[in-house]
């Protein structure tokens, strides 16, 4: 089976596009994706591949999660996305899997993909066990970090957005960009759900909230208030 997807992904593979991949996706030594290796494979044809493999069992997606292969751990995190959002009692295990793997989805795309769709849903309906997310944020590595804001992506759509508030606060010092740049945009989520509540956050915590942060979490405000909003000035 493992076997099977390899030689269905390396059938489409694209060298110019791997190319492009990446330097997008920053691979060279000492950036945040050192040593990624790209095929050059786009996300819906991972997509179709992945959805032929829904009954595979977790050891093997574990096999896939392990690849130097940009690709084959996208799409092994494609088929838990979909395992998880078939199962019902498993959902739990799916879960616990995706924690103990965390590091395992070690570019953004990856965690984008996976963070809210698995771990923010599973914590919903489960207020006491969020504190998970908390302790990934106190975490030293990246992507266990961008987990635990990008997370509550399933929150906000729910109109619940105080995991998201107290999660950033707590991110906001962080010094890589790929943080800010999460935190910014669930924040923005929330502006889009709250206005009042993105503006009151942005007030109180403006002294130390970065450039990177605050345009991201501004961007669907009009120029004007875009603009003032960037000079320190709240209505």
């Amino acid at each position: 089976m493992i076997e099977q997807i390899k030689k269905e992904l390396k059938n489409k593979a694209d060298s110019k596009q791997a190319e492009i991949l990446q330097r997008f996706f920053r691979t060279n030594k000492g950036e945040y994706g050192d040593g990624d290796i790209f095929l050059g494979i786009k996300v819906p044809t991972q997509r179709e591949i992945a959805k032929k493999y829904l009954g595979m069992p977790l050891i093997k997606i574990q096999e896939l999660l392990n690849s130097k292969i940009h690709e084959e751990r996208f799409t092994g995190a494609l088929i838990l996305v979909y395992k998880y959002e078939q199962a019902s009692e498993e959902k739990a295990n799916i879960v616990n899997f995706y924690l103990k793997n965390a590091k395992k989805f070690n570019n953004w795309d990856l965690v984008d993909l996976t963070a809210p769709k698995i771990l923010g849903n599973f914590l919903i309906d489960k207020t006491f066990e969020r504190k998970i997310l908390y302790e990934l944020a106190k975490s030293e590595n990246l992507w266990e970090k961008r987990i635990s804001i990008v997370s509550t992506f399933a929150f906000i759509k729910n109109n619940k957005f105080k995991e998201t508030l107290e999660i950033s606060e707590k991110l906001l010092g962080d010094g890589h960009d790929l943080i800010q740049k999460a935190v910014g945009w669930m924040l923005r989520e929330v502006g889009k759900r709250n206005e009042e509540i993105l503006k009151e956050f942005l007030k109180k915590h403006y002294e130390k909230i970065s450039r990177i942060t605050l345009r991201y979490a501004i961007e669907k405000f009009n120029e004007k208030e875009r603009k003032e909003i960037l000079v320190g000035k709240f209505k």
